[in-house]
Formats: C-alpha cells, sequence, structure tokens
C-alpha cells in the first residue's frame, strides 16, 4: 500500500542520498515539500480542479517495477532511430541519469546541459534560482508538486546564456525499466535574453508505477522556446506532471503534448506573460482507449498588454475511456490589445467513451480580442457519406476520417523528426493504422 505515512517515510529514507542533499537551501525545502504533502494528501474530486480526476485512489494503489521490461538500450535505439537530427540525448532510467547511454556532442559556448544532479554539485547557485518552492505556482497542483520536489531523483538544468541558440533538438528520454515503482523527475530551462532552443521530452515504460514529472521554463526577453512532450508509458502506469513558464517581454514559448499512454495521465501547463508582447501557443493531442483516463489543465495568464496565445488540444477517446481539458485563459486589467484563442475538440469512438471540455476566458480588460471553444462528438455521417461514395470502405473511410482529425495537431509542429515520429506513434495505436499509413 501506498499511504500518504508511506510517502513520507519514503523520502526520509531517501533524502540522504537524494542530489544536493549537502544543500541546505535544497535540504530545506524538500522539508518543506513532504510536510506540504503530508498535510494536503492526494487530491479528491472534493477540489473543483480535479472534480474528474481523483487520485485519492493511490492511497491503496500497489506499486510494482515493471516484470521482463526491454533492455534500456533497446527501447533507446527504437526511438533514436526514428530521428536523424543529431541531437543532444540525455537518458534517464527509473529516474537516475544514465551517461553511457546518453549523447552529448559539444555545445557552443554559453550553453549548459546537464544532468539535475550534475548541476547541483556544480552549478548549486544557479539551480536554486530555478528551482522552484515547496507549493508550485498554483494550488491546484500543489500535493503531486510537492511530492515530486520532495523526491527528486534527477532531471535535466539548461542553461542558455544571451543570444545563444542550441542549433539541434534536445532529447530527454526518460525510461522505465525493472528498478523501481516510482521515479520523481524535474526540469529547469533558463533562457537568457534571445536565447533560443527545442526541447524534447520523451516518457517510455512504466509498468504499474508512478512517474512525478515537473518541467520549468524560464524565458527572458525575446527568448524562444519549443517544448514537445510525448507520454507513450505502459496503460498500467500513473503519469502526473506539470509544465510552468515564466515569460518575459517579447518571448515566444511553444508546447506541445502528445498523450498516446498511462493508465492514468495528469498535465498541469501553464505560463505567465510578466512583459509586454508574450507568446504562447499550447497544442496538445490525446488517444485513450481500454479504460484510461487523460486530463489536461491549462492555465494562460495574460498580465501584461499585447500578448497572444494560441491553444488548440483534440481527443480520440474509445473504449471504456475518459478525457479531460478544463482550460482557464485569464485577461489582467492592464492587458489591453490581447489576442487570445482557445479550443478543445474531442472525437467519441464508440459509445461507452466519455470526454469533458470545459474552456473559460476570464477577462478584466476591455481592447481584447479573446474566443473560446469545445465540442464532443463522433464522426460525421456527411464526411462519412462523402469518403463512401468516392469508393472507400467504411473501415478505411473511418480510419481516415479518425486519423484527419488528429493530424491537425501534429500539423502544427515544427520539427520535420519530430512530426514524423508523432505522426507513426499515433497511427500504430489506430486500429488498421499500418495500411492507412500506405494510404498516406
Amino acid at each position: 500500500m501506498n499511504s500518504i505515512d508511506t510517502w513520507v517515510a519514503r523520502q526520509r529514507e531517501r533524502a540522504a542520498t537524494l542530489p544536493g542533499a549537502a544543500l541546505p537551501w535544497l535540504t530545506s525545502r524538500r522539508r518543506d515539500a513532504i510536510d506540504s504533502f503530508a498535510s494536503a494528501g492526494w487530491p479528491t474530486s472534493r477540489l473543483e480542479a480535479w472534480r474528474h480526476t481523483s487520485l485519492a485512489f493511490l492511497d491503496q494503489q500497489p506499486l510494482a517495477a515493471p516484470e521482463d521490461a526491454p533492455h534500456p538500450a533497446t527501447t533507446l535505439a527504437a526511438l533514436r532511430a526514428d530521428f536523424d537530427d543529431g541531437g543532444h540525448w540525455l537518458v534517464f532510467v527509473d529516474g537516475h541519469f544514465e551517461p553511457a547511454l546518453s549523447v552529448r556532442p559539444p555545445l557552443p559556448a554559453g550553453i549548459t546541459v546537464s544532468a539535475l544532479s550534475e548541476a547541483l554539485a556544480r552549478r548549486p547557485e544557479a539551480v536554486e534560482a530555478a528551482f522552484g518552492s515547496a507549493a508550485g505556482d498554483d494550488a491546484a497542483v500543489a500535493s503531486p508538486y510537492a511530492l515530486n520536489l520532495a523526491l527528486c531523483s534527477d532531471g535535466t538544468f539548461v542553461h542558455l546564456a544571451p543570444g545563444t541558440a542550441l542549433e539541434q533538438p534536445l532529447h530527454l528520454v526518460f525510461i522505465g525499466a525493472t528498478g523501481a515503482a516510482d521515479s520523481h523527475l524535474r526540469n529547469l530551462i533558463v533562457a537568457e535574453a534571445n536565447a533560443e532552443a527545442s526541447i524534447v521530452e520523451h516518457h517510455l515504460g512504466g509498468g504499474s508505477t508512478l512517474a512525478t514529472v515537473v518541467t520549468r521554463v524560464q524565458a527572458a526577453q525575446d527568448a524562444r522556446i519549443s517544448h514537445v512532450k510525448l507520454q507513450q508509458q505502459d496503460e498500467q502506469s500513473i503519469h502526473l506532471a506539470s509544465i510552468e513558464a515564466e515569460q518575459a517581454r517579447g518571448s515566444h514559448f511553444a508546447t506541445h503534448s502528445l498523450s498516446f499512454g498511462a493508465r492514468l495521465a495528469r498535465n498541469d501547463i501553464r505560463t505567465r506573460f510578466d512583459g509586454e508582447g508574450c507568446e504562447t501557443l499550447f497544442n496538445g493531442l490525446y488517444h485513450v482507449d481500454g479504460r484510461r483516463h487523460v486530463d489536461h489543465h491549462t492555465l494562460i495568464d495574460h498580465a501584461r498588454p499585447l500578448g497572444t496565445s494560441r491553444e488548440h488540444y483534440r481527443g480520440l477517446v474509445d473504449g471504456n475511456a475518459r478525457g479531460v481539458f478544463a482550460g482557464r485563459i485569464i485577461v489582467a486589467q492592464d492587458a489591453q490589445r490581447t489576442d487570445a484563442v482557445q479550443r478543445c475538440d474531442n472525437l467519441l469512438l464508440s459509445k461507452m467513451a466519455e470526454a469533458d471540455a470545459r474552456p473559460e476566458l476570464e477577462i478584466y480588460a476591455d481592447d481584447v480580442k479573446c474566443a473560446h471553444g469545445a465540442t464532443v462528438g463522433q464522426i460525421d455521417d456527411s464526411a462519412l457519406f462523402y469518403l463512401r461514395t468516392r469508393g472507400v470502405d467504411e473501415t478505411h473511410a473511418r480510419q481516415l476520417l479518425t486519423y484527419a482529425f488528429a493530424a491537425e495537431v501534429i500539423e502544427r509542429i515544427a520539427q520535420d523528426a519530430l512530426r514524423r515520429h508523432a505522426r507513426a506513434t499515433l497511427l500504430s495505436r489506430l486500429p488498421g493504422g499500418a495500411l492507412l499509413e500506405e494510404l498516406l
């Protein structure tokens, strides 16, 4: 069993061996974090932000490392075969950095890319400034966020000096193998003025495990950060993730969330515009089947004028699965000339599938251009009829329409290799996907 007391005891057992255990500031934050978690417990449906996704069952959920999982090197080789981008690869197995599996070409001057454990040993003052506090920035996710901080065993630290650019993508690969029933990772990305980088998170493997992942992005003036997350963990895994960004004047932050795995996946994604002229893109696609559950909660805080945000999520929901989206855009009183669009669309592929979509606009300024909307429905009969009249049988017609519904999200990914990988991953999950790939 994994009661709250068990998690508190687990943190105390691991505290001395966690990276940065000798740093007073980190020891203090971890202590505050586990106290916060012990006080709050797992979120339940009594909290508005968790009304569709209670975690109370985790008090009783037996966790176990996967059995007979492929060797991490095999999993990594299969993944890397899809990419020819010459990028940097940092690989983590069961929550710990694996330098032997990682690929780290020389970096341009002014750019630091390392495991968080390495950065805590070499540049603790830089990590401290970006690490985050026990409660996080949003009370709705404070409990999982606090557990992550208390038990964080590793992750990534990226620092981009002013005007620098990471020309090739940085791949962060997190593999659940056979050594741990839980893992807790934290990624810190600090981009100084006019810096640029593309970061890709791959989450693979799992078993009946719990993974908490926090990714924090600090984008200074005119910085540009592209972030792609591909979650393909085993269908018995629990995946609790938070992506949070702070954007200065003129910065651009794009995040793409592709959720194709896990028994339960929760993604809390938020950004705050702390300067004029910020831009952000929240783009997401989820495919759930069986009795799986995926939940995206987003927040875009337009705190300054002239900000632009685009938010597009689409869900494919099959079997007895459930997809949840709750998006909130806040436009502050001083955030005049804000331009914001938010949309979530869900396609139900079975009679028992369920989707909840709740877009929200909270506007306090009067000179804005904002729109939001959501749909939940099934394959359009008229579109199906159109394809049938042109010689496409019903099975392939449904497959084509299902793929077309999802493809719009995938096409927003700028990097060719990532777009191809995402497309192939989606097709591998759809019935008849191999044949459909030939047709496309």
